[in-house]
């Protein structure tokens, strides 16, 4: 509705009320007026027909005058409303009888009774009806009465219906006249204001009329003016006021679409990862969609001296735009506090649009819109800034939405480069050994596997070497790790200088090397041995001190197929033959001939028996390795190992794990150390969790899950107490069985980990797929990382994707104070290690102290 419609109608409903009640006003003050004046006249009249009656009777007047003056009487208000009666009593009609006068009613003979005056308003008239009394003078004629004797009645009767009705007609002709002038000033009236209303509201739609962006907005400027009402002047001061205050903080709804699309767009796949720099390339053009863009860039630290600069363009740049974005950069880094010689930088520039228009920039240009963000301290991924080279940053709007999107970009960008940094990480080692670079035993095992299948297809013979060091722990203790870790490195190298082209050297663990020597019979693979015995001999290493260092090691040799046909077999025969080169004074390659096929093999069988029999004699024994909560320094938990006591002789499980597998009595081996662990663990105090190694061939027994829950249920200890460790270090053909039995295990309560973590590939796998609490890092990334940065940064990155995934990290391997002090600074959960704790078979008090 209009306001002069709002104004016409409210007028009229106004006017309509007034009017209303005026005429009932004027109506009921007429009506009063014509009322009391009757009654004023009926009783003027009463008094002056007494009086005159009065007068003629003081004269003496006869019966004919009488009659006269009471039908003159009765005649006097004809036409005027007004009736005037006289009525004679009966005292008089006795004297001088009756007149003609109508009959008397019963306000009448009320009068005469009482001898009171009587007053009658009625909605048509008014009756007055006085009573004439006898005086003393009354009574030379009256003869027949006593003073105070009512001789007759006066009734005036004033009919004033009439009256009122035709004081109505003049009011309503009145008003008939007065209405239509009020309608038509009122109209007028109305029609004044709505114009200048109108006039007003006109010319603020005028300059709101302009507004279509919020650049609109922003440019708009109303002056101030007089709108003739104060009411609207004061109502343009609240919107000029109002306008100022949506210029500070109005937002484009499309840069805030912008925005919002842009920041969903900021999530991390595997394909972003992978293809980062293609993603921030994608990101360039979903900015150019709204503001003009030529430059992302973002830079990483590598090292103290060493950055990375990405600079991604929109189009295709000129050298000199490109120089000069190069140099401005560089000087943003330099005026950092932290920063103040970026040294080196390798510079990759990157085209988002190649077919776009050719980037053409001034060094003021360039300097003039960058808006950049720099840390002091690069924390993700090593990147140190970030930022982009746009037009428009003169708008405060797009200035703060610009500004949010690189300080989250910053943060995704980090996170990405950090991700796909750790991941190659992850995947280089996953097949590599970090300190040597050489294959590690995952890769062994599966080359080995490959090797068997080529040469069976083809009918060929391959050989493996086994090589152990000499008195390498004498080198770790005397010199240190660094130098036990350069002599492995050397020896690596030493020995891959020996072998063929295509032979495979892996390191297995530790001081243990293992090389295939495909296609070789068994002359051929002595012969390589025996080079790289020689090899080894050459090997010398100074150390700081100045002292030489000389290396040696034992070889055991087999060939497949002579001396076994599966690779774990391949592993045995060779083991056991280095071990007879080291019976025989070391520095010696051990060549198997067909007494030491048979004497091996009847050695596994008398290992076999071993196993077999300290099963039935229930002879497997629980040892406890404490776990340390590195932030409290207390003892929070235990793993349990497995042992066989052999008529007091304790057989550690790396020399009978591998029989019971092959023998198919792993499961059994876990039942009977889980039963007895778990009762030492509920008959003592210890609260904290129990961690048992679960190996995944056993899940190919179908009691297996029941004998562990029933077990578990008759300890009493509390499933969440309990951790079972898988390692990956074992192919499980069948990853989809074990994940609905790892499944079924967390579903029951129970907590699951990754035993040596980053020994393989597959720990990722089972990461991603299966529901895990705990990550233990693989120990030769612990024991180096203080002395190799590759190991450092594994260790790093594990900690970091735990993190990420809310895991807590357990570091094994921990055999020194200064290790544990890194741990605690890279924020490593859990410690375990000799330097913890050696396995024993009782607990340790809950409050740690160093190992001696």
């Amino acid at each position: 509705m209009k306001i002069k419609h709002f104004i016409l109608a409210t007028s009229t409903v106004v006017a309509a009320l007034f009017f209303t009640g005026a005429y009932w006003s004027l109506d009921r003050v007429i009506d009063g007026i014509v009322r009391a004046n009757a009654n004023r006249i009926s009783e003027a009249a009463t008094r002056i027909t007494f009086s005159a009656m009065y007068q003629l009777m003081s004269s003496g007047w006869s019966r004919k005058q009488a009659d006269a003056f009471l039908r003159g009487m009765a005649g006097a208000g004809e036409g005027s409303g007004m009736t005037v009666q006289i009525y004679r009593g009966p005292s008089v009609v006795e004297l001088y009888g009756e007149i003609d006068q109508p009959p008397l009613d019963e306000e009448l003979r009320a009068v005469f009774d009482s001898g009171e005056a009587l007053r009658r308003d009625d909605a048509a008239y008014a009756r007055h009806v006085y009573p004439l009394l006898a005086e003393e003078r009354c009574l030379g004629c009256h003869t027949n009465v006593r003073p105070g004797a009512v001789l007759g009645t006066i009734a005036v009767q004033q009919d004033y219906a009439g009256l009122v009705a035709d004081a109505r007609r003049e009011l309503l002709l009145a008003f008939a006249l007065l209405v239509p002038l009020a309608a038509l000033l009122a109209g007028a009236a109305v029609w004044w204001v709505g114009r200048r209303i109108e006039g007003a509201v006109g010319q603020l739609q005028e300059d709101f009329d302009q507004i279509a962006t919020v650049s609109d907005l922003k440019a708009l400027a109303v002056a101030e003016r007089n709108l003739g009402f104060v009411e609207l002047n004061r109502i343009d001061d609240a919107l000029r006021g109002l306008l100022d205050k949506l210029r500070g903080i109005a937002v484009d709804k499309e840069i805030l679409t912008f925005e919002i699309g842009l920041l969903e767009k900021f999530v991390i796949t595997s394909d972003v990862v992978r293809d980062w720099r293609d993603y921030v390339g994608r990101l360039l053009v979903e900015i150019n969609g709204v503001l003009p863009a030529h430059t992302l860039f973002s830079i990483f630290k590598i090292d103290d001296e060493l950055f990375d600069l990405e600079v991604f363009w929109f189009g295709p740049a000129s050298a000199e735009t490109k120089a000069q974005m190069e140099h401005y950069i560089r000087q943003e880094l330099t005026d950092l506090s932290g920063f103040a010689d970026p040294g080196s930088c390798n510079i990759h520039h990157h085209v988002a649009n190649p077919d776009g228009v050719r980037i053409e920039l001034t060094e003021a240009e360039v300097a003039l819109r960058v808006k950049s963000f720099f840390v002091d301290k690069p924390k993700i991924g090593g990147i140190v800034g970030i930022g982009v080279h746009a037009g428009v940053l003169d708008d405060e709007t797009r200035y703060l939405v610009v500004e949010s999107v690189l300080s989250t970009l910053l943060n995704v960008v980090g996170s990405v480069k950090a991700i796909y940094k750790y991941t190659r990480d992850l995947e280089y080692y996953a097949t590599r050994d970090p300190l040597t670079d050489l294959f590690n035993q995952r890769v062994f095992w599966e080359l080995s596997a490959y090797e068997i299948g080529r040469a069976q297809r083809h009918g060929y013979s391959f050989g493996l070497l086994l090589i152990d060091l000499d008195n390498f722990k004498l080198i770790n203790d005397n010199y240190g790790h660094t130098v036990g870790d350069t002599y492995l490195q050397r020896f690596a190298r030493q020995v891959q200088g020996a072998l063929r082209d295509g032979d495979i050297l892996a390191r297995y663990g530790g001081d243990e090397f293992v090389a295939v020597l495909p296609e070789a019979c068994q002359e051929a693979v002595v012969g390589i041995a025996e080079r790289v015995r020689r090899a080894i001999e050459g090997l010398e290493l100074i150390t700081p001190d100045g002292t030489r260092l000389h290396a040696t090691a034992s070889i055991g040799v087999a060939v497949y197929p002579d001396h076994a046909d599966s690779a774990k077999d391949l592993l045995m025969f060779a083991d056991n033959m280095m071990y007879r080169a080291k019976a025989a004074g070391k520095d010696q390659v051990a060549i198997p001939s067909q007494e030491d096929v048979v004497d091996i093999f009847r050695d596994i069988s008398q290992k076999s028996v071993m196993v077999l029999e300290a099963i039935e004699n229930r002879r497997v024994r629980p040892y406890f390795q404490p776990i340390l909560d590195v932030e409290t320094r207390r003892i929070v938990a235990y793993e349990v190992l497995s042992r066989i006591d052999l008529d007091g002789q304790i057989i550690r499980a790396d020399e009978f794990v591998e029989i019971a597998e092959k023998i198919g009595v792993i499961h059994r081996i876990d039942m009977l150390v889980l039963e007895q662990a778990l009762a030492t663990i509920a008959a003592s105090d210890h609260a904290g969790e129990v961690f048992v190694n679960l190996s995944p061939r056993a899940l190919v027994f179908s009691e297996f899950a029941r004998d562990l829950r029933r077990i578990v249920a008759a300890s009493g200890v509390p499933p969440h107490n309990i951790v079972f460790e898988i390692t990956e270090r074992d192919t499980v053909k069948n990853l989809g069985l074990l994940e609905r039995f790892l499944n079924d295990l967390k579903a029951d309560g129970f907590k699951l980990a990754i035993d040596d973590f980053g020994s393989g590939f597959s720990s990722f796998h089972y990461l991603r797929r299966f529901p895990i609490d705990y990550l233990k890092i693989e120990g030769d990334f612990i024991a180096n990382m203080l002395n190799n940065s590759k190991d450092k940064t594994f260790v790093t990155s594990i900690r970091s994707l735990a993190r990420e995934m809310g895991i807590t990290v357990v570091a094994e391997f921990v055999e020194s104070a200064e290790v544990l002090a890194e741990l605690e600074a890279l924020e490593v959960h859990r410690a375990q290690g000799y330097y913890i704790g050696r396995p024993g078979p009782g607990l340790l008090p809950a409050d740690w102290a160093p190992a001696g």
